[in-house]
């Protein structure tokens, strides 16, 4: 068996290697292009690598999905228990008892059985307050790493400050993992380039941010291979130039199919009443219908509107692997230049208290606005500070300095156009093992299995 180290640099793609990526680009000879699933979104593509099945059958078809059940939109749920299909460190402990596994922050790393886990997992207090921290098995590996390199900077990691230091503190943890354990195969998350990319689109000025993860993956790959480890580096998804926003609730809501609840003057959506509701995903939203018979109505609705490529029913799914029972009874697919927002409100002043907020949790849906501060604020930092400040003291406080403005969105990923900019990369520190001609997202687990074992 070969320990092998595979290193997600999410949002990487052919087109972003040159000048700027000096190690990169020594692996860049035998590289090739990843045929991405649909959606091509973080949690979906992750679940497709880690078992070789479209979602269809591991049952992830979006970050986030609308709970049938439980009457509830969720993104972001991180139980490996949700993902319904044998990954890949079952599929290898098979070939070999003793292989072990170290999912350094790839999704879906609470309640599994690989051998060590991380995952960012904030601290949730009783009285408000959001604490940066990350969730580890064994649980005692949370405080060593915490007392070598300090908190997981979650910050750091989503909201308007992202920077190098979420990806750093992630590259100098799986270091440690890889020193101290020495696992089979590790999976190392290094998000860097997927924000600045939302943020400033693939022809933006990026130019600090590519040195920057360079830089890191180079000390990486200097380490892993110092260690005997062979490393496969690999992109989710490619990001697209977009600049359109389609609202697809604000349609549904105009048609009478969605249905707001009103708390103190704001509103919220209501699921169980809507007739039609939308949860959006970059540049996929699964649109539920509670009575079949509304079906066509919802059809019609989204036909013809500007940004909208495809409607999928159900069959249309099953085509790109997509009909599950979490799937919603219709999927819209944006044209390449396009992208989908959650909102739902029609009127400004009664969004809800979460629209300026970083709430990965509350959101029926995505909203990379979370990137920015709001550019009505004339000193965003400082009003952040000030926030924070309140906290320390005691003050009950709403860190409300997040924009609502789709028009600042400059990348967006979750389908293909098949251009240099949206397909992610793979290359690998075993080319021999790298087939010629563009991978299918499916294969890349089996591709895992052979830098372990051939």
């Amino acid at each position: 068996m070969h320990r092998t180290v595979v290193l997600n640099v999410v949002g990487l793609t052919r087109k972003l290697l040159g000048e700027h990526t000096p190690s990169l680009n020594k692996l860049r000879d035998k590289a090739t292009d990843i045929e991405p699933v649909i959606p091509a979104v973080t949690c979906t593509a992750q679940a497709t690598y880690t078992t070789g099945k479209p979602p269809k059958e591991h049952g992830i078809v979006a970050n986030g999905w609308y709970f049938r059940d439980m009457n509830e939109v969720w993104l972001w749920r991180q139980s490996n228990k949700l993902v319904q299909s044998p990954k890949v460190w079952h599929l290898a402990k098979q070939r070999d008892p003793n292989f072990t596994c170290s999912n350094t922050f790839w999704w879906y790393a609470m309640a599994t059985d690989a051998d060590w886990t991380l995952t960012p997992r904030p601290l949730y207090l009783a009285d408000g307050r959001k604490e940066p921290d990350c969730y580890t098995c064994p649980l005692e590996l949370r405080h060593t790493l915490s007392e070598k390199f300090g908190n997981f900077p979650l910050f750091n990691f989503w909201g308007p400050m992202t920077s190098i230091k979420s990806s750093q503190w992630i590259a100098d943890a799986a270091k440690y993992i890889e020193e101290e354990k020495q696992p089979s195969l590790q999976l190392v998350y290094l998000p860097h380039l997927d924000y600045v990319l939302q943020k400033e689109g693939p022809d933006g000025d990026i130019a600090q941010d590519l040195k920057e993860i360079d830089t890191l993956v180079g000390d990486l790959l200097d380490f892993f291979e110092q260690r005997g480890c062979r490393v496969m580096v690999l992109s989710e998804y490619g990001i697209q130039k977009v600049h359109r926003a389609v609202h697809p609730n604000r349609l549904l809501r105009e048609a009478g199919m969605v249905s707001v609840k009103v708390d103190l003057g704001k509103e919220y959506l209501d699921y169980f009443s809507s007739r039609a509701f939308a949860v959006a995903d970059h540049q996929i939203a699964h649109v539920y219908v509670h009575n079949p018979d509304d079906i066509p109505v919802v059809r019609k609705i989204f036909e013809g509107v500007e940004g909208i490529d495809r409607i999928l029913d159900k069959t249309e799914q099953a085509e790109l692997g997509l009909d599950h029972e979490r799937s919603g009874e219709l999927v819209l697919l944006a044209k390449a230049d396009s992208w989908f927002t959650y909102y739902f409100w029609l009127n400004d002043d009664r969004q809800p208290d979460y629209a300026h907020q970083v709430e990965i949790h509350r959101k029926p849906g995505f909203d990379p606005c979370e990137l920015f501060f709001d550019p009505r604020l004339r000193f965003p930092k400082l009003k952040a500070a000030r926030r924070v400040a309140q906290k320390k003291l005691g003050f009950r406080y709403v860190m409300d300095v997040i924009a609502v403005a789709p028009e600042l969105v400059k990348g967006s990923h979750g389908v293909s156009d098949g251009s240099p900019e949206s397909l992610p990369l793979l290359m690998s520190t075993e080319p021999q093992l790298i087939p010629n001609g563009r991978v299918p997202a499916t294969d890349i687990c089996d591709l895992m299995l052979k830098h372990l074992f051939d």
